[in-house]
């Protein structure tokens, strides 16, 4: 049976204007599971307007933190209430294996709201002293409307590392999901609500990106921040209808993350963490490590293990708790991915050690080497659980390798040795570093890459900088003297 889902919009759950709507397909199944209100512009229009209202006129932006945080942290609990429900809309809606979206990301969804209710409640400001009987603090007040544009790889957990600080902070937010996987937003939503946050404080629209709800959002001159994850070419677009209104934009963006494995790794740590680092999530992950440089003395036998943890790597039915690997999230994405694997497979752009496409929207964990550093396959962002394998000599070689890339959201270094530890994450051009290990955050942390990875940094006082206007306020200690 067919599932129907609405916008939200100042408080109401809706259908468009015009009563569009659209299909969400089961990646499993490739069968439609739900219908989802298909909003434009003039959707888009009424949650701007509904969130302007609730800013300018209502109470959240004037409760204090403790309150705010209150409401917030009753949404977390709702959110861990109702996992199942909500883990199953993004296993429905982009075919994540459901052990994943339950064990991982509801929770992670529901501490990203914890986080950053505390944070902002417990943020200190700055009081600056001055010799000239003057004294100056800092106030951090909420920038305004939100406009929050959310992908479609994590689509619940990122959604709310977006939301969850814009709220924190006393702003009200549109937040328009990835038309691919719009229904774990709309149950969101509903949450909130029945939290007691009030009407017009988070509202979502679904719809498309170019002339749609995506572009009326970013064009709309009554929103003050756009923050958006997602594919490189649409931030570019983003970026420039922002500026028209001069718009402050958060941009996190593609990867083409580096795996640096030395010589003198723990071969147990760097198989164990490097596998979950390209076939997570099927690669549908912007911090993938797809580019993997393996030092040549231990190539042979890192291969061996890497190859035959891949291999036993299980495939299959996303709801199914045995299943590792999913499908690809889309027919569109899977064509996309299919090109790089079959270019590989024809054996112009590398040889396959093993994997390659199977049954459905399906691709198998896919190991390449002897790929040219100039091949698509190495220079682009796959998205897809496909990595290239490429041996090093010497230190300098692999960092060179690693920051030869108009990316840089992240890298991994695996090493024994302290010292070249920290000589290497100094020297690689890459928003997070991780060394013997992979994807541990601590939300405190900037969040953020170089290049064409995004442009701004978010978690803990970064965040608070792009959802707040900084104000300095200078006060005479005696005006009177």
């Amino acid at each position: 049976m067919t599932e129907t889902f609405g916008h939200v919009i100042d408080g109401d759950e809706c259908d468009s204007l015009d009563g569009a709507r659209f299909d969400s397909v089961d990646p499993y199944t490739q069968e439609v599971w739900a219908s989802v209100a298909l909003g434009g512009a003039a959707e888009a229009d009424l949650a701007v307007a509904a969130a302007r209202r609730a800013f300018d006129e209502g109470p959240w932006p004037r409760m204090g933190f403790a309150e705010r945080g209150t409401l917030l942290h009753k949404l977390a609990d709702l959110v861990e209430q109702h996992a199942d429900e909500l883990a199953m809309a993004d296993t429905r809606d982009m075919g994540k294996p459901l052990a994943d979206a339950k064990g991982k990301d509801v929770p992670r969804t529901a501490q990203n709201f914890r986080f950053f209710a505390d944070h902002a409640r417990l943020a200190a400001a700055e009081t600056l002293p001055m010799d000239s009987g003057h004294h100056t603090y800092t106030r951090y007040e909420p920038a305004g409307v939100v406009a929050a544009i959310a992908p479609w790889n994590f689509p619940l957990m990122l959604e709310s590392w977006k939301v969850a600080p814009a709220l924190a902070w006393g702003n009200t937010v549109v937040l328009k999901p990835a038309e691919d996987t719009p229904v774990s937003a709309t149950l969101l939503a509903r949450l909130a609500l029945e939290a007691g946050i009030p009407p017009g404080v988070f509202n979502v629209v679904h719809g498309y990106g170019p002339n749609s709800a995506g572009s009326a959002l970013t064009e709309d001159p009554r929103v003050d921040r756009i923050t958006f994850t997602g594919e490189s070419g649409t931030g570019r677009i983003i970026t420039a209808a922002a500026a028209k209104n001069l718009t402050p934009v958060s941009l996190e963006l593609g990867g083409k993350g580096a795996n640096l494995v030395f010589a003198d790794a723990d071969l147990d740590t760097a198989v164990d963490w490097s596998i979950k680092a390209i076939f997570s999530n099927a690669g549908q992950v912007c911090l993938a490590g797809s580019r993997l440089y393996v030092q040549r003395p231990v190539l042979e036998e890192f291969l061996t293990r890497f190859v035959a943890a891949a291999e036993a790597l299980v495939l299959g039915d996303p709801k199914q708790s045995g299943t590792q690997i999913g499908p690809l999230a889309s027919r569109t994405h899977y064509e996309k991915v299919r090109g790089y694997v079959e270019a590989a497979e024809r054996g112009g752009s590398g040889k396959v050690l093993t994997g390659g496409l199977a049954d459905g929207w399906f691709v198998r964990p896919t190991v390449v080497v002897d790929v040219p550093a100039d091949a698509p396959l190495q220079r682009e962002e796959v998205f897809g659980p496909v990595v290239t394998v490429t041996p090093f000599e010497t230190e300098a070689e692999a960092v060179h390798a690693a920051n030869d890339t108009p990316f840089g959201l992240n890298a991994m270094v695996f090493t024994e040795n302290l010292s070249r530890a920290h000589r290497v994450a100094a020297q690689l051009r890459a928003g997070t570093i991780w060394t013997n290990c992979f994807f541990i955050r601590d939300l405190r942390a900037p969040f953020g890459g170089f290049g064409d990875s995004g442009w701004g940094r978010e978690g803990g006082n970064f965040s608070r900088e792009f959802f707040t206007e900084p104000k300095a306020v200078v006060m005479a200690i005696d005006h009177r003297g």
